[in-house]
């Protein structure tokens, strides 16, 4: 199989541009997802998916629905319930932060 097939139907982008390959949806999920949001589980999934597509000759399909659910969750802020922390690091941090509107 191969990174350059297909889907049946393209991703289209907020921005206008169109996501028609493996390959094209791999690398914008990797340019458009935060570092920091490449853990989450929609993230790991897309990428799974278009990896067992592209190289497994797994179902394309799969891997574009998949893509979309990791964009669209990548939109969505995060709420951190009330057990969980947030570390501000530095006091330079949190200087910066304060500033931000």
């Amino acid at each position: 199989m191969s990174w350059s097939l297909r889907f049946a139907e393209p991703i289209v982008l907020p921005d206008g541009g169109e996501l028609t390959t493996l390959r094209e949806a791999i690398a914008h999920l990797g340019k458009i997802i935060p570092k920091c949001a490449h853990d989450m589980p929609e993230v790991q999934t897309a990428a799974e998916l278009l990896t067992n597509a592209a190289e497994h000759g797994g179902p394309v399909e799969l891997a574009r629905i998949a893509t979309l659910q990791a964009l669209i969750s990548s939109r969505r802020p995060r709420i951190q319930s009330r057990t969980q922390r947030v570390t501000l690091g530095t006091a330079r941090e949190r200087r910066k932060l304060a500033r931000d509107p």
